[in-house]
């Protein structure tokens, strides 16, 4: 028995998430049906996060025991002959038998990415949020160091059926940073709730908008109450840019 890890990106825009769905085509539905072709059955595969529809992913981490012998550089050809143009296989590498892609995670970064003029550009379609309000940078940023550190994120979560468990997560990473006309929100944690990259993002479209000042992002957290926040910004701009592990947990030692 193996168990690898295969690192995928993917364009997310044809596709309802990662995670399996009735009636709507998924990247992990997708996958699966490549690796068939491959390995003759369908392992019980483990993503590293369940991202939202259309959401993109240029780093992807996915692991799953199997006893085929496929050496990992072959399964890197084969999967990417089975698999439609949107995704990619990056690699693929053998790991501990207790590695799991979603639970051996350290932590994430994303990227929001904005465009930022008043006329649209038709090639960021469904890439970039067609924003047009000026983006003050400094005042955004000031508003993001208040993300920092280990807060609860309930009034960040979307209300759902989900069962509520712990709700804080640790923020390492919060910035926004220009290029040209892209404008784009960086955020790394321990973890992410359900829709929370995108309602911070919202949120702070409503500080650049001056209907909320830097100094609410303290109130919105402590209010523990999505109503607090604002508005949850579209999905087609939310890039999973790097899925972090320690290394022992990849090479079964203790170097870190």
């Amino acid at each position: 028995m193996r168990n690898l890890l295969v690192t995928i990106c993917f364009d997310g825009a044809n596709y309802h998430g990662w995670q399996v769905q009735q009636n709507a085509v998924s990247v992990q539905q997708v996958f699966q049906q490549a690796l068939e072709k491959i390995m003759g059955e369908q392992p019980n595969i483990k993503g590293c996060s369940r991202t939202d529809s259309f959401v993109h992913a240029r780093e992807f981490c996915i692991s799953f025991h199997t006893e085929h012998g496929i050496p990992c550089e072959r399964m890197v050809g084969a999967l990417n002959h089975f698999l439609p143009k949107d995704i990619a296989v990056l690699s693929c590498r053998e790991v501990p038998m207790d590695f799991h892609a979603r639970y051996s995670c350290l932590g994430k970064e994303y990227e929001y990415q904005i465009w930022n003029e008043r006329v649209r550009n038709p090639f960021l379609k469904g890439r970039a949020l067609h924003y047009w309000y000026p983006l003050d940078l400094a005042r955004l940023n000031r508003a993001s160091s208040y993300l920092l550190g280990a807060h609860d994120f309930t009034s960040f979560c979307a209300v759902d059926a989900r069962k509520r468990g712990n709700m804080t997560r640790t923020i390492t990473q919060a910035r926004w940073k220009k290029n040209g006309s892209t404008v784009s929100f960086f955020v790394s944690a321990d973890g992410f709730l359900y829709h929370m990259v995108r309602i911070l993002v919202g949120t702070m479209l409503r500080v650049a908008e001056r209907k909320f000042e830097p100094e609410d992002l303290k109130r919105i957290l402590k209010a523990c109450d999505r109503a607090a926040a604002g508005p949850t910004a579209p999905p087609q701009g939310l890039y999973l840019n790097q899925v972090f592990y320690d290394h022992s947990s990849l090479n079964g030692n203790k170097i870190l």
